[in-house]
């Protein structure tokens, strides 16, 4: 494995592998942020973001916000996958932006618009217009951002989302607890979760519940896994209602 791309900002190092096709991002710590392979550069090779895609079987979006960039391997899926979709992205760190556009391919243009800024702090200050899907995948070197299971993170959230808009959070899966589903039952009419193979705990926090029935989300997966390149039946088959 060869290391292609380094940096040191004041939160610690941010680098860029590559061994046959794949690039690997990493912030220093036991798990890679994101990997991404040369021959698929619009499909995520992390089973977390692949999940985290399921929002798409409740809402076809037309603005999204997501929280933390990595190598932008979701939003890069996104743009390829939903027409004329708008995205913003918040990034705090210059290096992690640097490093998703030069070694990731994280598409430039009016359709994807970079923030440089805390995620907590733009929640808290956000006057856009109210957004389809909110995707939070705020991390350290070593685990979650604790303020994203806070109330108060939450409820900005939830003001910023239309009427039928979602919430999608990347978690770990010790951090279920009873508590945390409670504060999500209070601000949400529909709350589901998928937990990955690889540990991940993804949780979809709809402003209303979703309708469709099984079967129809069936047939609705085999066709919007075909439109974005890869199957979300592993991950369908393990979403839970709650």
């Amino acid at each position: 494995m060869q290391e292609i791309f380094s940096a040191q900002d004041e939160y610690g190092p941010i680098l860029v592998w590559e061994s046959e096709g794949m690039r690997t991002l990493s912030f220093g710590g036991p798990d890679a942020q994101s990997s991404w392979h040369k021959s698929e550069p619009h499909v995520p090779q992390l089973e977390y973001v692949r999940a985290m895609l399921l929002v798409l079987l409740f809402n076809t979006p037309k603005h999204t916000l997501t929280l933390g960039l990595g190598a932008g391997t979701l939003n890069s899926c996104l743009h390829a996958g939903v027409a004329g979709l708008k995205q913003q992205v918040v990034e705090l760190r210059p290096a992690v932006m640097e490093a998703a556009q030069r070694y990731f391919q994280l598409p430039q243009g009016k359709r994807m618009q970079l923030h440089r800024a805390d995620a907590f702090a733009f929640m808290r200050d956000y006057q856009g217009k109210k957004l389809d899907v909110i995707f939070s995948d705020l991390y350290n070197a070593d685990d979650a951002e604790g303020e994203q299971f806070s109330a108060g993170f939450l409820d900005n959230c939830r003001r910023q989302l239309k009427a039928g808009g979602w919430l999608v959070l990347n978690c770990w899966d010790c951090h279920q607890s009873d508590e945390f589903m409670a504060q999500l039952h209070t601000r949400f009419c529909d709350v589901r979760s998928c937990l990955t193979s690889s540990g991940n705990w993804v949780v979809f926090a709809g402003t209303v519940a979703a309708t469709t029935n099984a079967k129809a989300l069936k047939d609705q997966e085999w066709s919007l896994s075909k439109q974005l390149g890869f199957s979300l039946q592993p991950y369908l088959s393990r979403l839970a209602t709650h």
